[in-house]
């Protein structure tokens, strides 16, 4: 089930945001046993794109949970975003 999530998750960042870096990670296994998650998922990604541009972190935060909005009660129980622009990202 966690490749099959991952590649929703990345499907639907590659499509609202086209990114030049997209790095999804599992990290459920090191919340074994949070029986909030309802077997849903925790995930970490780290995405470069011009659409962080002159965005604020909170923002940027919002644009990613706004391209995943129909999996995030579903599929993803939590989500960490590591968001920055290409020139970001070279520094």
């Amino acid at each position: 089930m966690s490749a099959a999530r991952i590649a929703m998750i990345e499907e639907r960042l590659n499509k609202a945001f086209k990114p030049e870096h997209l790095n999804i990670a599992d990290e459920s296994h090191l919340h074994a046993g949070h029986a909030q998650a309802g077997g849903a998922g925790h995930f970490a990604v780290e995405i470069v794109a011009d659409a962080f541009a002159d965005k604020t972190l909170i923002q940027r935060h919002r644009l990613v949970y706004d391209a995943l909005d129909d999996i995030m009660n579903s599929e993803i129980h939590a989500l960490s975003i590591k968001a920055s622009t290409p020139a970001e990202a070279a520094s």
